[in-house]
């Protein structure tokens, strides 16, 4: 029953799924960050569309339009981008950067599969590393009025839209239906070897700007950065979904403070009156007047408003845009952990419940042992169809 569950077609989880927002790769930071303050969602599409005849010829063989999707862009990628010595000093410059340039090199985190395609096969490429399965959106509404009801900004070719399957949503999806997989869910993490002890750590009272590189690479295996102590014991986090709910400002906060501040900083309460202050000094004392400036009508135009990350979960994204344009998120700095025996069922509704990509491992004396990420979780699921098959192939050999 468990294989047959996950091979039923990814379109079964695209149902309800809102069409993609898009933006070309070609189009500039200034853009993708007017687009993801205007969306209110915490990234965006980014999309290569090239009509040149040789092009054209192999779209139609492959019966494609010459559109593909080549990534994402979120405010964390703007914010890591911006917190670079050299865009502080020239945000103006750093702005009509491309955005094709913030994207990371190599393997993509974004693939195409067809709406039949099996869910075992979205899972085989998640824990390849691959963050978002795009896929079409096939209704029965005809394409005037799909064109019509269309965002602007959605990805739309030929009568096609597009939506996305997170890890996040594939986790949910086989939660929902825990029992076909009995009696696995009840085993303990430790037992079934899916913590991963190679996690990035910063101390609190280390620079922030330290961990940049740290905090990217985060961000694009949709993990997070664990603050610890002396001692090596959790603190809290700094997470990439946590930093995608900010905005740029928090640029000048990884430049300018700790770990541990930075984590107040971006937490959902916003940035303490104290912390502003002590970014905008320590600006002045690297003459990085400019940013000081953007700091400044960037929380001016949000003082008439609510905090800058009140909690809100009224969209799939888990956030909401206030009249500044500012985000609003359920999620905090504050580390979500469990224990090497707690069981895989209860570790994916936590994840679940706070919107955590990782759960934090802890021994009884607090000390960081490890994290359960969506991949390790899925890589059980997975392992569940290679026991069942192991037996098929070996009754074939052996006839």
């Amino acid at each position: 029953m468990a294989v047959r569950f996950l091979n039923r077609d990814v379109s079964d989880l695209c149902l309800g799924k809102p069409a993609l927002r898009s933006i070309p790769e070609n189009a500039t930071v200034a853009e993708a960050l007017l687009l993801l303050k205007r969306s209110g969602e915490t990234h965006v599409s980014v999309w290569n569309c090239d009509h040149s005849s040789s092009v054209l010829e192999k779209a139609k063989a492959d019966d494609d339009d010459g559109c593909h999707c080549v990534g994402k862009i979120s405010m964390v990628d703007v914010i890591c981008f911006l917190s670079k010595q050299e865009n502080l000093i020239d945000s103006s410059k750093a702005f009509e950067v491309p955005i094709s340039k913030l994207l990371p090199k190599g393997d993509s985190i974004v693939r195409h599969l067809e709406p039949n395609s099996s869910l075992l096969e979205a899972i085989d490429y998640m824990i390849e590393g691959t963050q978002n399965a795009v896929i079409p959106i096939y209704n029965y509404a005809s394409t005037d009025s799909r064109r019509k009801s269309s965002s602007p900004r959605s990805t739309h070719h030929n009568g096609v839209e597009y939506c996305w399957l997170t890890q996040e949503d594939v986790a949910r999806f086989l939660l929902n239906s825990i029992g076909v997989f009995s009696p696995m869910p009840t085993f303990s993490i430790e037992s079934l070897n899916i913590i991963d002890h190679n996690i990035m750590t910063v101390g609190y009272h280390d620079p922030a700007i330290s961990a940049l590189d740290s905090i990217k690479l985060a961000n694009i295996e949709q993990t997070a950065l664990a603050v610890v102590d002396n001692d090596n014991k959790l603190i809290g986090e700094i997470s990439a979904s946590t930093l995608a709910y900010c905005d740029e400002d928090a640029a000048a906060a990884i430049m300018t403070l700790s770990a541990g501040d930075l984590m107040a900083y971006i937490d959902y309460g916003g940035p303490p009156e104290d912390l502003v202050g002590l970014v905008k000094m320590r600006l002045q004392e690297k003459k990085l007047g400019l940013m000081t400036k953007l700091m400044e009508e960037e929380f001016s135009v949000s003082s008439s408003s609510s905090s800058a990350c009140s909690c809100s979960s009224d969209d799939e994204s888990g956030s909401s845009r206030n009249g500044s344009g500012r985000y609003s998120s359920s999620r905090r700095s504050e580390a979500i952990t469990c224990y090497p025996g707690s069981s895989l069922a209860a570790v994916l509704i936590q994840a679940l419940a706070h919107r955590a990509s990782s759960v934090w491992v802890i021994d009884e004396d607090h000390n960081l042992v490890g994290a359960v990420s969506f991949k390790g979780i899925l890589k059980v699921f997975r392992s569940i169809a290679n026991a069942r098959l192991k037996p098929e192939t070996e009754n074939l050999s052996t006839q």
